[in-house]
């Protein structure tokens, strides 16, 4: 239930103490308070569940608070329930009773067990060993989903009232051994951008550039294009750009045991620079214009 969470455990925003640049930041992948019952009413032990977490990507991301920017991030696992899908994204086989008309059953994320509320962690281990209320599912919308988009939503539209201007960084993690299709290429850093909707190419380009400039092989929209939030938040024309960053698990944790590599702090300063870098050429008068509101 939500009331497994105490108070003001579900999510948090990180103020900068000066919003000075067009940029938000979005983890809602990394939480990691994991609520005994959740736990008990799992198959699943303590660290099978963490599989799907995006581990840490809070922290490799923070450095852009202290840059001028704003931070949503969650504390409730990916495991209870998955705010970068629709709001009813639901299985109907997951639940003792019927789901209300509007939810979304047939989409390829249910499908595949990845509902809002998931059916599945990585490697295709499934959470729950019976069905579950369907009450409880609504109230996981209700009482987290909906706060945690009413938040994002408020902090997007406080930026482009600023600035005219608002540059989504959605942040995520992918598995190590993700390569691209055709390829023995393995990303270290994957750009999202719907296929050029959800942002404007040029940013999409800048970003790559950046990320290739501090070291990284980075590819844009293989795999990963971006999911639910990307897609929702990005309005180029309108001046709401939205990029999802995918960063390899595997240059800074080790994939067995979820534990922090030598690197991470490394890892974590490369990202603070990119985003030093990104909010540095999109302030650029002659640029920003182009990232405003038409």
């Amino acid at each position: 239930m939500v009331w497994d969470f105490r108070e003001g455990e579900l999510f948090e925003i990180q103020e900068p103490d000066d919003h000075q640049i067009p940029l938000v930041l979005n983890s809602p992948h990394s939480g990691r308070i994991y609520p005994r019952a959740f736990v008990e009413a799992s198959r699943l032990d303590y660290l099978s569940l963490r599989r799907s977490e995006d581990h840490f990507v809070d922290e490799l991301f923070s450095g852009g608070v202290a840059l001028g920017a704003p931070m949503l991030k969650a504390h409730f696992p990916r495991a209870y329930v998955d705010v970068n899908r629709e709001p009813y994204e639901l299985d109907p086989r997951m639940f003792d009773g019927p789901l209300p008309p509007h939810a979304n059953t047939a989409s390829v994320r249910v499908a595949g067990g990845l509902g809002t509320v998931p059916k599945i962690v990585a490697e295709n281990m499934e959470i729950y060993g019976r069905k579950l209320p369907v009450d409880m599912a609504l109230e996981r919308v209700e009482h987290i989903y909906k706060p945690y988009h009413a938040a994002l939503r408020r902090l997007i539209a406080r930026t482009h009232a600023r600035f005219g201007r608002a540059i989504l960084i959605d942040c995520h993690s992918m598995p190590g051994n993700i390569r691209i299709t055709g390829s023995a290429m393995r990303p270290d850093v994957i750009i999202g951008d719907r296929y050029g909707t959800s942002a404007s190419s040029d940013l999409s380009r800048l970003a790559l550039k950046l990320l290739e400039d501090l070291g990284f092989a980075a590819v844009r929209n293989k795999p990963y294009a971006g999911g639910f939030i990307t897609e929702h938040y990005g309005r180029p024309a309108r001046g709401l750009h939205a990029l999802q960053i995918e960063i390899n698990r595997s240059l800074y944790i080790d994939e067995a045991t979820l534990e922090k590599r030598p690197d991470f702090a490394k890892v974590a300063g490369a990202m603070r620079q990119f985003l030093e870098n990104l909010a540095t050429e999109v302030s650029v008068p002659q640029v920003s214009t182009a990232f405003a509101a038409e």
